[in-house]
């Protein structure tokens, strides 16, 4: 009889449990923000939280303001991160820095001129020193606790609040309405100050004078809170970002939101800031494809998604994980565009200087977004951690073990597969395995795409380390760099045909659309459809085939198929930093730095011409002077073929 008690005691026991931990679980989902749910509840395509949204984020959000990190009065904390190796190398950066002369207030004197030049020489490089000496002081005056950086700390902070504007000054309209006091608007340098200052204010506290700390809150109130907010309830001509899928949404909005979180004494302006976040982000994360494609270019995912987890990290920190935008609406998504840098690179560390993008992996610059993507998505961890921000600092000091670099017991197999097909955009990399790798990527793409260089069908060609021809990537941004006649940017200054010299059309029905993609061990082949790119009644077909024959040393050819209803003129190019040498009106032989490669040129259905000519460019990022070898029938036909066929010289 006792055994009989005793084993219905376990069993309700057991029961008890079972119940208790499915409480606890559905309570935990309860109170875990829905996001599909959330969008649902939206105001139409109004970035401001609708009050539905907002009462599903008060069940999620805490009362009390954002802290980022201990106020610099909690001395267990600063002292524990000051006796790490990391806090001690911060501590020496910020002591290398304090000698070093403020370069702020910026003139309105240089400000006009960078705007009215596009020079960005004048006044970047200055803004770029000034905040991150500035933020270096203030994490150091938290690690020592002594008053050294003070000083400094005073001064930067005071000359920052004196700037008539926060902008870069190319961000400004014509008549520089931000710095005349016109209007008030966040870009990607007003949204760096703010946060800055918010964390000193936040960090610092009385450490700083009342006065100071009242200056502050004052002003990040009206440049950064009241001007964001506005937008997100009206469109107003100011933030137009709010609802664009280009970094500069995920940029501005880890800024605008930092600012607010932080600064705003309103509880409902947090829980405006955040919830209008979550609806900007919907945007911004349209921009890449299904498949994780960035058409933005390798640089700008580290800068676009780096801010867009940054804004992650901070809201599941801020609410104790009720708030996953790691997830967002989309995990499968997010996963691929978490593992877009490893999917992207052709070999060696280069990549495809499509659009604005760079052609170049390099160690330099935040890597916050790969670490993250590596905790988060499975992505390689990088073997080196760097941060440029003080938030993302005070991250990576919050959460030791995500930060530590990849130790070879942990090494993940980062060997590129033979080929990567991002079938939502439509890019192909084609990858040689041959002892000098020969490969390619080429994309169809659209021309509305963020960056756009109305480029369908371009191209690039990787021998080794070395990108011996196609794609000669973005102009410098300087004045006119944006400009569509801009032959840089333009479909001129691609590896793309030109036809009775109309270039490509801007705008997303002009667009490529793959075919046919056959993948094999020993060759790949690629069919696009490009004539849609192009506004020509009378072109009645228009294709472009690659083709990567792995074998030997590598062959990779371009064939361009076209008919038309009338005889047109017809021809594409060879775009190139090499150096070259025609041989005659079939052979280019092309040069780089440590590597050759002969192209041989056919054509079908009427004699070829060859004509070079220089980018009439004077400021290319990848650097040095382009050349465009044109390739083209002497008389106009209604149909015909063109093949570059490019073949590595041992």
């Amino acid at each position: 009889m006792n055994m009989k008690r005793k084993m219905k005691a376990l069993i309700c026991f057991g029961c008890f449990l079972f119940f208790a931990v499915a409480f606890s679980y559905n309570n935990q989902k309860k109170d875990t923000l829905n996001i599909v749910e959330y969008f649902k509840q939206a105001d139409g395509d109004q970035i401001y939280p609708s009050a539905k949204q907002m009462e599903m984020l008060k069940k999620v959000m805490p009362k009390e303001a954002y802290q980022a990190a201990p106020q610099i009065s909690d001395r267990n904390y600063w002292d524990a991160i000051a006796a790490t190796p990391s806090g001690k190398a911060y501590l020496e950066k910020a002591e290398s820095l304090l000698d070093e002369k403020p370069e702020v207030p910026i003139s309105d004197e240089i400000y006009r001129r960078a705007n009215k030049e596009g020079n960005r020489g004048i006044y970047k490089p200055r803004y770029y020193r000034t905040m991150d000496r500035l933020e270096h002081f203030i994490l150091a005056e938290c690690l020592e606790n002594k008053g050294r950086f003070l000083p400094q700390i005073n001064t930067y902070i005071q000359a920052i609040m004196d700037m008539k504007s926060w902008l870069h000054p190319n961000h400004d309209d014509r008549d520089n309405g931000v710095l005349e006091g016109k209007r008030v608007s966040i870009d990607l340098g007003a949204r760096k100050f703010g946060g800055v200052l918010a964390i000193a204010e936040s960090l610092l506290g009385n450490s700083l004078s009342e006065a100071i700390q009242a200056e502050i809150k004052k002003q990040l109130q009206w440049r950064i809170t009241d001007s964001y907010l506005k937008s997100c309830k009206k469109p107003d001509g100011n933030n137009t970002w709010l609802n664009g899928t280009s970094n500069w949404n995920s940029v501005c909005t880890s800024g605008a939101v930092l600012v607010t979180i932080t600064n705003s004494e309103s509880a409902e302006e947090r829980l405006a800031a955040v919830g209008s976040s979550i609806n900007s982000m919907k945007h911004y994360i349209s921009g890449f494809g299904a498949d994780g494609y960035c058409s933005e270019g390798l640089g700008y995912w580290g800068y676009g998604f780096n801010h867009y987890l940054y804004i992650a990290q901070m809201l599941s920190d801020y609410t104790n994980g009720k708030i996953n935008l790691f997830h967002f609406d989309n995990p499968e998504k997010l996963r691929n565009v978490g593992n877009f840098p490893e999917h992207f690179e052709i070999q060696n560390g280069t990549c495809a200087p499509f659009a604005d993008g760079v052609s170049h992996t390099e160690s330099s610059g935040s890597n916050f977004a790969e670490v993250l993507s590596s905790k988060y998505y499975g992505a390689i961890k990088p073997s080196e951690i760097r941060m440029e921000e003080a938030v993302e600092q005070i991250m990576a000091w919050n959460n030791p073990k995500m930060f530590n670099v990849n130790k070879e017991s942990e090494t993940q197999n980062s060997e590129l597969n033979g080929h990567t097909y991002f079938d939502d955009f439509g890019m192909v990399i084609s990858r040689g395995k041959q002892k000098v790798p020969f490969s390619i990527a080429i994309k169809a793409g659209h021309n509305a795409e963020n960056h756009n260089h109305s480029d369908v069908g371009t191209y690039i060609l990787v021998i080794d380390k070395d990108l011996i021809t196609g794609d000669i990537g973005a102009p410098s941004y300087t004045a006119g760099s944006f400009s569509k006649d801009n032959k840089a940017r333009s479909s001129w200054g691609h590896p793309v045909p030109r036809i009775n010299n109309t270039l490509q059309s801007n705008g997303r029905e002009f667009e490529g659309k793959i075919t046919e993609t056959i993948f094999k061990n020993d060759s790949d082949k690629v069919v696009m459809d490009i004539k849609p790119a192009y506004e020509l009644a009378m072109l009645k077909s228009l294709t472009r085939t690659m083709v990567n024959d792995k074998s030997g040393t590598g062959v990779i050819s371009i064939e361009d198929d076209f008919t038309a209803s009338e005889p047109v003129t017809f021809g594409t190019a060879i775009m190139t930093y090499s150096k070259y040498e025609i041989i005659d009106n079939q052979t280019v032989i092309l040069t780089s730095k440590s590597q050759k490669v002969k192209a041989e040129v056919t054509g079908v259905g009427g004699k070829i011409k060859i004509k070079d000519e220089q980018v009439p460019v004077k400021a290319l990022r990848e650097g040095g002077t382009a050349y465009r070898i044109g390739i083209d029938f002497e008389k106009p036909i209604k149909e015909g073929r063109i093949t570059i066929k490019y073949t590595p010289i041992n």
